[in-house]
């Protein structure tokens, strides 16, 4: 692995197999989001010199490896936190410009269109997800995911903000309300995430329990959630080690053959603007 230097802040590390990391500032790529990286970086694959809006770009690691492949790339944070951590990971005067608010000549602008774990922090998400497609330009593509199956609720949901898990119909009514026509629909994250998801929640459980989140609202706790990775930290060193690497490396082709079931805890469509 290299590192780079941003300032006087040391920028990511490059992990041959896993991608960027800022483990020094407390954030690496957690397993489920490496399960969804596998299927978002095969449903690019092709694309050349493509404009790109990451709604919810969290620490910005996404488009950090896309612009390395010759995008340019744009993404939304409210959080303040987020937003630092990926003014590190795509420093400025770069090809990733990171914002708090769409620009005003943003409409139509973007060949793809990216939205990972947001829309199920929004109450009122098929208005929000109407006006971020008005930003993706006709027969640009739309990369959108969420937790799936609300059986799965628990604290892990409760501490990252969430407001619903979805099923498929409704999240595939959703996109097409939005104006998007629906290409597929995958069910990502199958076997190895839903073995997580107990561990995940008994983690956060503790987390929920302590006081700067026991009183917090959903919002709070969402503008919290993008760049407090303290828990993957942890298992990063085994995560990052050529086991580690190898066991995830399996996990992303383990999940190949059930992505068109509903077995997986999340959905990634792949839609596209008429």
């Amino acid at each position: 692995m290299t590192s780079e230097q941003s300032g006087a802040v040391a920028g990511p590390t490059f992990h041959p197999v896993h991608g960027p990391a800022l483990a020094q500032l407390g954030w690496t790529p957690a397993p489920r989001y490496l399960l969804r990286r596998d299927r978002v970086l095969r449903a690019l694959r092709g694309l050349r010199g493509a404009r790109v809006l990451d709604i919810g770009c969290g620490a910005g690691a996404l488009l950090r490896e896309l612009a390395q492949m010759g995008h340019r790339g744009a993404g939304l944070e409210r959080s303040a936190q987020a937003r630092a951590l990926a003014a590190v990971m795509n420093p400025p005067g770069g090809p990733v410009e990171i914002r708090a608010e769409p620009a005003p000549d943003w409409d139509g602008a973007f060949d793809v269109l990216c939205c990972f774990e947001v829309l199920e922090h929004i109450e009122d998400d098929l208005s929000a997800l109407r006006a971020w497609t008005r930003m993706l330009r006709p027969g640009g593509l739309a990369l959108l995911s969420v937790p799936s199956r609300p059986e799965l609720w628990g604290p892990a949901d409760v501490w990252a903000g969430h407001v619903r898990r979805y099923r498929r119909p409704g999240f595939r009514a959703l996109i097409e309300g939005a104006g998007l026509r629906v290409e597929r629909i995958e069910s990502y994250g199958f076997p190895l995430a839903n073995l997580m998801e107990p561990l995940r929640h008994r983690v956060y459980a503790r987390q929920l329990a302590k006081p700067d989140r026991a009183e917090a609202d959903p919002q709070t706790l969402t503008l919290r959630s993008g760049a407090d990775r303290r828990a993957e930290t942890r298992i990063w060193p085994l995560l990052a080690s050529w086991p580690g690497s190898l066991a995830m490396r399996a996990a992303t082709l383990a999940q190949r053959p059930f992505l068109r079931t509903d077995l997986g805890n999340g959905y990634l469509a792949v839609a596209r603007k008429p």
